[in-house]
Order: C-alpha cells, then sequence, then structure tokens
C-alpha cells in the first residue's frame, strides 16, 4: 500500500464577472451586441443603426443614452444600454431599458440580472423608483426571464410609435 496521499486536483477560482459603463471605445461591440439580439428575435433586417451612431449618441455631454458592459474574465458577455426617463403621474423619474443583451456563451450565469440591477441602482441613486422597458412579442424566453425578476407585464399601457415618413410628417407639421 503506498504511503502517498490523495491531493485533490486544484480548485479553479470562479470566472471574475465586471460589470462597467461602457467607453467610446465599445461601440463596435455593442453594435455587434445588437446585430446578435436583432439573429436571435429574427429581426435583423430592421436593424439600420451603426457602430457610428453608438458613438456619436452614446457618449458625451449630450448622450442620449447610457450603457454598462459585462464581462467574464475580461471578455465581453453582455450589453445594459439604458436613459432616464419620468412619470408625470409619479412625480418621480424612472429608468427605460432600451436593450439587454448576454451572449449566449454566457447566458445562464445571471448577467441579465446583475446588468439590470445594476440599472435599477443606477436609477435608485438619482431618485428613481421605476424601471420600464419593451419586450418583443415572440421572444418568450425573455418575457419569462423579466417576470421572474418581478418585472411585469403592464396591462394599462399599449406602447404607440412613429417611425420613418410618420414620424417626419409630425417633426414637419406646425400650427403656427
Amino acid at each position: 500500500m503506498s504511503s502517498a496521499r490523495f491531493s485533490p486536483p486544484p480548485l479553479t477560482p470562479p470566472p471574475k464577472i465586471t460589470i462597467r459603463p461602457a467607453e467610446p471605445a465599445d461601440a463596435e461591440t455593442m453594435h455587434e451586441a445588437i446585430l446578435q439580439l436583432g439573429r436571435f428575435t429574427g429581426l435583423e433586417a430592421k436593424i439600420a443603426s451603426t457602430v457610428e451612431d453608438f458613438r456619436r449618441f452614446g457618449f458625451g455631454t449630450d448622450a442620449a443614452f447610457s450603457s454598462l458592459i459585462a464581462e467574464v474574465d475580461g471578455e465581453f458577455a453582455g450589453l445594459c444600454l439604458f436613459f432616464p426617463i419620468f412619470s408625470t403621474w409619479l412625480g418621480r423619474p424612472g429608468v427605460y431599458v432600451q436593450d439587454l443583451y448576454v451572449d449566449e456563451r454566457f447566458r445562464g450565469r445571471r448577467i441579465g440580472e446583475r446588468l439590470l440591477r445594476e440599472v435599477a441602482g443606477w436609477s435608485h441613486q438619482r431618485g428613481g423608483v421605476y424601471l420600464r422597458l419593451a419586450v418583443d412579442v415572440d421572444n418568450v424566453s425573455a418575457q419569462g426571464f423579466y417576470e421572474r425578476l418581478g418585472i411585469g407585464w403592464l396591462d394599462s399601457d399599449r406602447d404607440h410609435g412613429a417611425y420613418g415618413e410618420a414620424f417626419l410628417a409630425l417633426a414637419r407639421t406646425t400650427t403656427n
């Protein structure tokens, strides 16, 4: 009988998940994440944005949106793009999540949940009391994910939108 003692293999440290504000250098990665989201939902053909749009409108003093990047051991894992909103009925600010994307290699690690919690915390620190988002009708897995986090479906609201020519007609019409 050998006197050698059994040594278990060394433990592998858990992957390091970090969440940080996006930077202009992330614009290409952010745009690719949106394209991947479009592919996942079958709506990629509707995406007209460019990398330059992300750089132009996502950073600087007049940024139209904010975004957070999730990384696992330094590798891109997810994106949350959001902006502040305000409820006249509540008299308080909130936050609107425009896009939440988690790379399929990292799904199941609660990265989407961590991104949403970070955004909710960002809003709460600024006096925010609510979070809103929209989910594609056919994206049942996302709907279930949001509901598990307590982000429920609003029966009282129905989104409306003006895009393209309808928007331009509104923008050109004046009541003078």
